[in-house]
């Protein structure tokens, strides 16, 4: 018994060590994601615009409802908004918008707009419930009774990187305030 027991010790004492020598390897992973952000001087999430920073905000409000985006926020100088999909049966993805609009230039005739996307993916997960019933006029008899409470869970969040993604938007955007200025006042 004392060999055996000299046996599984180090052996459980081996496993255990193996196991949390995992732990700082999956943690290293999601520490070190901060060192893919390049902050390189490229144009995905901001472009300038020849127009005010009202104007070029009005047309980013523009663009997200011609597209069915909820607008929740629409002040001088920013916008949200976000809109629902549903691409397969149990997911649901929402797609958040937030836009800034900075004034440039010396008289601030310009702006610039800087966009981010967010992209939240949600999964159904049910829950079971379980519940009896008890008869007391009949005795002691209990029906089982079971149901599922369904919610939706977030399951993945990120910032949309892609920069098609932003060109198309800034398009559209760049036409709605075409639009907007040509109109006779």
């Amino acid at each position: 018994m004392h060999r055996l027991r000299s046996l599984i010790l180090p052996l459980l004492l081996g496993a255990l060590l193996a196991g949390c020598g995992g732990l700082p390897a999956s943690t290293e992973k999601v520490g070190k994601v901060y060192q893919r952000e390049s902050f390189a001087a490229e144009e995905t999430f901001s472009r300038l615009f020849d127009a005010n920073v009202d104007a070029t905000c009005e047309a980013a409000r523009r663009a997200l409802l011609s597209q069915g985006y909820v607008i929740s926020k629409a002040d001088s100088g920013l916008v949200r908004g976000a809109k629902h999909f549903q691409p397969e049966g149990e997911v649901h993805v929402e797609i958040a918008f937030n836009v800034v609009c900075v004034g440039d230039g010396p008289r601030q005739q310009i702006a610039t707009a800087y966009v981010s996307a967010q992209q939240d993916r949600y999964a159904l997960k049910r829950n079971p419930q379980a519940a009896s019933l008890g008869v007391s006029a009949l005795g002691s008899i209990s029906v089982p009774l079971s149901s599922t409470q369904d919610s939706l869970v977030k399951v993945a969040s990120e910032t949309i990187p892609a920069g098609e993604f932003y060109d198309r938007f800034f398009t559209l955007m760049q036409r709605m305030l075409r639009e907007n200025t040509s109109e006779p006042r």
